[in-house]
């Protein structure tokens, strides 16, 4: 048995004191913190804090050579509102944990309980808690932080729970798992005038209303032929919230998804260069800004295939599912270990993750710790 119903009423005791907490990213101090305080009674070898700012890993070592097997949770939540109505419900007004970070993070700490007991037979555990994974900087952070050289995983594992696949089915397939994705800000600069004499100035209004349809007409493709190409426009802004300017400065917001990273490059020059065109024929200046740049997420064939044994041998029905549209930044552990995500169940009428009611479901718990619990028991013993 990996865990005791003790351990399951106490985890998800836990799961619920951080539902109630929620920090967004680079905010994670306290989170974190509450991780490590719950830990420390599993007596781990090594803590690791402010890990790429507040991250925390927490190492369980055999003390003997062998394979490092990291698995990684998210720390931080979203800026929404919590409409669900639960006991335990956010207290923190404009944000929540509406993607279910708090459930993947109490998965993890199921482990911290079992390796505290017994330790793998060589080698060691890193449970990774990543901050920032929403802005998709906090995997890169962790990596260029230069106490990961001392973690150097040989493989690593994660999961993000699934709302639409029965609750416990699981998701997992070789290859690409996650799109990757970037914003940008495209930035149209004008000449404000008065509104009574508006062709005294220069106004982005034209090249605005331009650019929204052509920029999304160059998405194409789709996640079951392997090639999607996806532009969704997010925010706009049009000059001042003033009856008397005629608009002179314009904002367009739009996140550009692909398949892989060797097809991002090619949507950023058509992108940008629609872009150059409609503004020099609008006279406009402009500009690129880009944010929240995640790779795209590859599945090594290893690390799956240790995956697919540790599902058979706890009897955990999976199929092999198809790539998501989402981005995920744990796509950068797969350039410094053999990585793997797989995509857990949260229930068929689940609402969907980053609906401001979505409340990660407790079974889930341990499910998803039997799982990783069996992949390092079946490499490192």
């Amino acid at each position: 048995m990996y865990l005791t119903n003790t351990d399951l009423i106490e985890l998800t005791a836990f799961r619920r004191r951080l539902h109630a907490m929620p920090e967004v990213s680079g905010e994670e101090v306290r989170t974190a913190a509450e991780v490590e305080k719950f830990l420390a009674g599993t007596a781990p070898d090594r803590v690791i804090t402010g890990l790429g700012g507040t991250g925390l890993a927490v190492i369980y070592d055999s003390g003997l050579p062998g394979p490092t097997i990291l698995f990684r949770a998210e720390l931080d939540a979203l800026p929404i509102e919590e409409t669900g109505d639960p006991d335990y419900r956010s207290a923190i007004p404009g944000k929540g944990h509406m993607c279910g970070h708090d459930g993947h993070m109490t998965i993890l700490t199921a482990l911290g309980r079992h390796f505290g007991r017994s330790r793998p037979s060589q080698g060691r555990v890193v449970l990774l808690f990543q901050p920032a994974e929403e802005t998709g900087a906090g995997a890169a952070a962790v990596i260029a932080d230069e106490r990961f050289v001392e973690l150097s995983p040989d493989y690593s594992f994660s999961l993000h729970n699934f709302p639409s696949l029965p609750l416990g089915h699981v998701w997992l397939k070789q290859g690409t798992a996650n799109c990757a994705s970037r914003g940008l800000k495209i930035t149209l600069t004008g000449r404000t005038a008065h509104a009574s004499m508006p062709e005294t100035g220069v106004s982005p209004m034209p090249a605005l209303a331009m650019l929204m349809p052509s920029l999304t007409a160059l998405s194409s493709g789709s996640i079951t032929t392997g090639n999607l190409v996806l532009l969704t426009v997010t925010h706009a802004v049009l000059g001042e919230p003033a009856f008397g300017i005629a608009p002179g400065h314009a904002e367009l917001w739009v996140t550009l998804r692909t398949m892989t990273d060797a097809g991002m490059q090619a949507l950023v020059d058509a992108a940008e260069a629609l872009v150059v065109r409609v503004a020099a024929k609008c006279g406009l200046e402009h500009r690129f800004d880009y944010h929240d740049v995640f790779l795209h997420s590859e599945n090594h064939p290893d690390a799956v295939a240790h995956l697919g044994a540790a599902l058979d041998a706890e009897g955990i029905p999976h199929e092999t599912g198809e790539a998501l549209r989402a981005s995920e930044d744990f796509g950068r552990f797969g350039a410094v270990s053999r990585s793997a995500m797989f995509f857990l169940g949260a229930g068929e009428d689940t609402p969907a993750l980053h609906n401001p009611n979505y409340d990660f479901p407790n079974d889930l718990i341990p499910i998803g710790a039997r799982i990783f619990i069996r992949v390092a028991r079946n490499i490192l013993g």
